[in-house]
């Protein structure tokens, strides 16, 4: 069963944390963040990142190469106070079973029961998700989205990502796609081809940071080139009003730390949309969440939980 369709009555997060059955405060969870090339790990309790730890992974070995570099990570912080593993991953996850298949830049992860084995290393329950998901449920419990039911997580960098949240719970569609938007036919090509990294590198032969760098020194081509983005930006924005009507929309990911140069584009192009009554209560924000993966996926313990902790 489609764990984002379980809990129909779940009650919005209202706070950083949300206390277990038992009254004994919010439970303690494992937040893993996995990239490419690193490993990040948070012990989160409260919203707070009680401890850390990050270290790099070589996404070119073996995978039970690259498994045990990341499990000696997850070993420097966990402890017996830990009640569940949230887990962020940059790919396409089976969440029910928490299989992760072709992980970016991780080539021997094709197909990996990653749940399964976290649960029995470590004896919690554990949650896997694509890395989009989790950043949208973060900001759900610990973000700009306390207190609200609809929302969209956008994260823009390598690629263009897509978290979306209904009735306050993460909604992931039957197969994990439920906001795949950059795969979307726009123009020549797709959505994310306009919308991330692929757009500056296509246009500029540049990193979209390193626009941006050029963008604050004033490069009146740089400045027109976030123009462009912002306007094909709001075309994105638009097919997530049209799909989901979230109340709130978050930027998130590395290219968003150039809003400023997008934002008067992207809102013009907002313009456009049918229902201007609705775009004049859309908020539509950069999300400000220090650790924010690591958050985003401890959130996912907390959003499979219902908010409640081991005692649910």
């Amino acid at each position: 069963m489609n764990r984002a369709l379980e809990h129909p009555a779940a009650l919005v997060p209202q706070t950083s944390g949300s206390a277990t059955a038992s009254g004994a405060g919010p439970p303690t969870i494992l937040g893993v963040d996995l990239g490419g090339s690193g490993v990040r790990v948070g012990k989160v309790r409260g919203g707070e990142v009680q401890r850390f730890a990050a270290a790099a992974i070589s996404g070119r070995e073996r995978a039970e190469v690259v498994a045990d570099q990341i499990y000696r990570a997850i070993d420097g912080v966990f402890d017996g106070d830990v009640n569940g593993i949230g887990c962020g991953v940059p790919s396409v996850v089976d969440v029910e079973r928490g299989i992760v298949y072709n992980v970016e830049n991780i080539p021997a992860w094709r197909e990996v029961p990653l749940k399964d084995d976290l649960e029995r290393r470590y004896g919690v329950p554990a949650y896997v998700n694509n890395d989009a998901n989790a950043f949208a449920v973060g900001e759900l419990y610990f973000g700009h989205g306390r207190g609200h039911r609809h929302l969209v997580g956008l994260t823009l960098g390598s690629g263009l990502g897509a978290g979306v949240v209904i009735d306050g719970r993460l909604y992931i569609g039957a197969n994990c796609g439920a906001g795949e938007l950059g795969a979307i036919p726009f123009r020549e090509h797709t959505v994310e081809q306009y919308c991330a990294a692929p757009f500056f590198q296509r246009e500029a032969g540049a990193s979209g940071e390193e626009v941006h760098r050029r963008a604050q020194a004033g490069d009146p081509s740089a400045q027109e080139l976030f123009a462009r983005f912002g306007d094909s930006l709001g075309h994105a924005v638009l097919l997530v009003l049209y799909a989901y009507d979230p109340e709130m929309i978050v930027l998130g990911g590395s290219l968003s730390a150039a809003m400023p140069f997008f934002e008067p584009a992207m809102r013009e192009r907002l313009l456009q949309y049918a229902y201007p009554h609705a775009l004049a209560r859309l908020r539509l924000v950069r999300s400000e969440i220090e650790n924010a993966a690591v958050l985003g996926a401890a959130a996912l313990y907390l959003d499979a939980t219902n908010g409640a902790g081991p005692h649910s």
